[in-house]
């Protein structure tokens, strides 16, 4: 409040609203706590402490400085602060209000795809709701560049200070990608404790250097203005060298003394030479003025917090980043206390602040219309409203082919097959222009050579490259009409910017067609933006390749096991893993049209191989069938590739497989007919969508009525049991084999060998099966 505890004016509504919003979120966890049926033993649970030390920055934000376009990140303890922010806006119905963390109601922490009031990003995940908004200034220099000038739009993160020990937050602001963005500006509301603790040290001044050194602009808020003028009187300068000198934990003990207890402490625990100095600047003050002297914080100043926006507003050229010092838990209680954070105040506490804080006649109100604090909401709502005609970028579904037409009939990999098929969508330009495509250092090697020889890198700018006189088949000249960005060695930052880029329809109006590529092992390096990405709604493509024990050189650190889990266990995602070349083709290409789908689209994960593959089996059977009811079968998730090599024979069994592993068990199909056993060949595409299907009761039809019953070898470069479920699904008998240890160097028929992946193993396997 402060500035300092102004009377009237645009200052005092801003004052009145910033005291409703502090009792509304207050309120709203107390109501949910205290009075609404449980309907469990388990804690409902808020963060009121939390919530108040944010109170002061979000009533400037939204009821002053933002405007219509632009997107904002919240905190996700301060959740309920939002939802106060967006009923005083008219954007959240009132009967929402007792409904925090209830089934329907309002989310435990900001979500853009549950929560019924406008909810620019989701957080919750900390440290990656706090990165978003940088990515999304990244996506929205892409499209101004691209589509022209959509609308000028501000990016902001409010960020509390415990998600500056995530990684992932260092992660993002080093990338080359993030810099220069000059409509980008972070808040680090600072009060110095986290969830157990109050923060040990001062560490505002490391974190600041870091982010001056990555060229942001950089504002502290520390200060408030009854501090600043006790700084200029009589001994005021060793008052603030004490107070900055002073770790966090007697600092906030200072908060929750007594007024008279205050200043010995203050002057007790300078050193000699600084006491009397001390004792003549304090001695300006009452106990009582003393002690709201020492909480006097720059981030509860209303007109500091808004002078700080305005001048990031103005720096154009570069991120900027403001530290707010507050007080966590401020105008509580329970202000400053080392265990508020999940404390909830008492009836008798919640009655006090009704008291000085909630409308006298409605504790749930908003602002009469005709008073000067609902004016100002009225015209921060009108502000902040966007047009509903506003011109939006789109692309039909339709536009994207259902293939590209020639049927690829040399050898070749899945990486390659990918890799052709946005190479050739070059000549859809309709198409081309939507789709970006993105990598962590590793565009090269996972196939978007090129894609980035036909469109260029992306920069602001254009960059001159010294090429060092070396021939190169490769164009890296980056520049502003570029549609491939390259990020640093960074799987967090991949999945972050591809969550972006994928919501650009929705927070620019602009639909891209993201396409990344990552190493199959370091999918889980970036696992939890991955997540975060798919809970938002995003929709984008990746590719994970080279994957599996089919990566043998490379050894046990790169041979991914676990993540076909990962794509079929994860919600709003496809997981693909195809073999042949035209299934590829198919699958990226329906993977695309789904994008376009901004209802029911979901994102699609490609889990590709360098393995060299003989595309003669594939081609036979589009020689003998349909290729249409090929193609519906792929991308439904399987279908029968090869019959058995003998009719009749002693024995029958069916082998299902996928990916780089099929040319393997077409040979292992051979050596059972050797053995007098009947084997049929099933190419699982999709094992998510096959199970998916069987979820659903749906018939899959993929085995005769003679093979029901009889055994079924599933064989996986990946888990052996990400496959089992098929046994039930086609009822046989299950013979699992897929990757259940770390792999080694080796080549690749020694690897197999080793794991029991190769045809020799395959086909005992099946064998031993009938012996059981």
């Amino acid at each position: 409040m402060s500035s300092t505890d102004v009377a009237s004016g645009p200052l005092a509504e801003l004052a009145d609203i910033e005291r409703r919003v502090l009792w509304l979120a207050t309120r709203m966890i107390d109501y949910a706590n205290r009075e609404r049926p449980a309907g469990d033993a388990l804690k409902v649970g808020g963060h009121q402490a939390s919530s108040a030390s944010l109170v002061t920055v979000m009533t400037a934000l939204y009821f002053h400085w933002l405007r219509a376009g632009d997107r904002v990140a919240v905190k996700p303890h301060a959740s309920p602060v939002l939802h106060a922010a967006n009923y005083l806006l008219g954007r959240l119905d009132r009967s929402y209000l007792t409904t925090l963390r209830d089934f329907g109601g309002l989310q435990a922490y900001p979500s853009r795809t549950k929560d019924p009031d406008p909810i620019d990003f989701s957080t919750g995940s900390v440290g990656l709701g706090a990165a978003a908004p940088l990515f999304a200034g990244v996506v929205d220099r892409y499209i101004r560049s691209h589509f022209g000038e959509r609308s000028d739009r501000r990016f902001v993160s409010v960020i509390g200070d415990a998600e500056l020990d995530e990684g992932n937050v260092w992660e993002a602001i080093a990338d080359p990608s993030c810099r220069g963005l000059g409509n980008v500006t972070w808040i680090v509301d600072f009060n110095r404790q986290s969830l157990d603790r109050v923060i040990p040290g001062v560490r505002s001044g490391e974190f600041t250097n870091v982010f001056r050194d990555h060229g942001w602009h950089v504002e502290i808020l520390k200060y408030g203005p009854k501090l600043r003028a006790a700084y200029e009187l009589d001994g005021g300068e060793t008052l603030r060298r004490r107070i900055d000198d002073m770790p966090n934990p007697e600092y906030q003990s200072l908060l929750r003394r007594p007024p008279a207890a205050v200043r010995a402490l203050l002057v007790d625990g300078a050193s000699t030479g600084d006491r009397s100095a001390l004792e003549r600047v304090l001695g300006n003050y009452s106990d009582e003025a003393l002690g709201d002297l020492i909480g006097d914080l720059g981030g509860h100043d209303l007109g500091d917090v808004l002078g700080a926006l305005d001048r990031c507003d103005a720096e154009r050229e570069r991120p900027s980043v403001i530290f707010a010092f507050t007080i966590k838990g401020y105008g509580l209680p329970i202000a400053g206390h080392p265990l508020n954070h999940s404390a909830v105040l008492s009836g008798e506490q919640i009655d006090a602040l009704r008291l000085a804080l909630a409308d006298p006649d409605d504790e749930w109100a908003a602002f009469d219309a005709a008073s000067a604090a609902g004016a100002r909401c009225a015209a921060a709502a009108d502000r902040l409203r966007e047009p509903v005609d506003r011109p939006r970028v789109t692309l039909e579904p339709a536009a994207v082919p259902v293939e590209l037409g020639a049927t690829p009939r040399r050898v070749t990999s899945s990486q390659e097959a990918f890799a052709r098929t946005l190479v050739d969508l070059d000549g859809y330009p309709a198409v081309a222009r939507h789709i970006v495509t993105t990598s962590p250092d590793v565009s090269i090697s996972t196939g978007l050579g090129g894609w980035i020889n036909k469109r260029g890198v992306f920069a602001p700018s254009i960059e001159q490259m010294f090429d060092g006189h070396e021939a190169s088949p490769l164009r890296w000249a980056p520049a502003p009409d570029g549609q491939h960005i390259e990020l640093g060695i960074s799987e967090m930052n991949l999945f972050l910017l591809l969550g972006q880029l994928g919501l650009s329809a929705e927070l620019q109006d602009t639909l891209l067609l993201p396409v990344g590529t990552v190493y199959d092992p370091f999918v889980c390096r970036g696992l939890d933006a991955l997540v975060y990405g798919a809970y938002t709604g995003s929709r984008f493509v990746f590719a994970g390749t080279p994957s599996g024990v089919s990566l043998s050189r490379e050894g046990g650190a790169h041979q991914s096991s676990i993540t076909p889990s990962i794509g079929a266990e994860l919600p709003g995602l496809r997981f693909y893993e195809p073999c042949y070349a035209l299934e590829t083709e198919w699958i990226l290409l329906d993977a695309l049209r789904n994008l376009c789908d901004r209802q029911a689209g979901e994102s699609a994960y490609l889990r590709l191989s360098t393995t060299p593959v003989d595309q003669g089996p594939f081609n036979a059977l589009l020689e003998d069938g349909g290729r249409a009811e090929l193609r519906a079968a792929a991308l439904g998730g399987a279908y029968r590739l090869a019959e058995p090599a003998i009719h009749g024979g002693r024995w029958r069994c069916v082998l299902a497989t996928a990916g780089a592993l099929v040319p393997e068990v077409l040979r292992a199909r051979e050596l059972l007919a050797g053995e007098g056993v009947a084997a049929a060949v099933l190419n699982v595409t999709s094992s998510d969508l096959l199970f998916r299907r069987f979820r659903s009761r749906q018939r899959l039809g993929l085995v005769t009525p003679e093979e029901v019953g009889r055994p079924l070898v599933t064989i996986h470069d990946a888990a052996p049991q990400h496959l089992a479920f098929l046994a039930a699904a086609l009822s046989m008998a299950l013979v699992p084999l897929g990757v259940d240890r770390f792999g080694q160097c080796g080549s690749q028929p020694d690897v197999y060998r080793w794991i029991g992946l190769d045809a020799e193993s395959i086909a005992e396997a099946a064998i031993g099966a009938f012996a059981r």
